[in-house]
């Protein structure tokens, strides 16, 4: 029997890290009501995990120039009150698991104190031709 884990699930892991990083909604990112479009947080996560490997010396680019890929194979969001044009927002980003083929993180999206959204990735990491290959040591912290 297996059990899932949901976006909620981060509270029982202790993260090898944390990163928070200040995001501003901006007027294309919100519907006609001036509420973000939940299409938008994927994207508002992905900000989130670049800041996070920049802060500890390292960067996409040069992980892709290296022929290293990850790649986004599981999304949970729980969206939990509105965030809306103009908001100030801060993301907090928790690094679960950087083990031999994946990466888990855990996100919680701030208005002040007020939670607006949750979720969770999973990052699998590919080689130039799509197959999944070993994260390089540097990035692999608790498997």
């Amino acid at each position: 029997m297996s059990t899932s884990r949901s976006a909620t699930d981060s509270a029982d892991r202790t993260p090898l890290s944390t990163h928070e990083t200040e995001i501003r909604v901006r007027y294309p990112e919100c519907d006609p009501m001036g509420v973000a479009h939940h299409a938008t947080y994927p994207i508002w996560f992905e900000i989130g995990r670049t800041e996070m490997l920049r802060a500890t010396g390292g960067n996409y680019r040069d992980l892709e120039a290296a022929g290293v890929f990850l790649a986004v194979v599981r999304l949970e969001v729980r969206y939990r009150r509105p965030a809306r044009y103009d908001d100030v927002l801060r993301l907090r980003t928790s690094l679960l698991v950087a083990g031999p083929v994946k990466i888990e993180h855990s996100y919680e999206l701030f208005r002040g104190e007020e939670l607006v959204a949750e979720a969770r990735t999973t990052l699998a990491c590919l080689d130039r031709s799509g197959s999944a290959c070993q994260i390089p040591a540097g990035l692999q912290i608790g498997a």
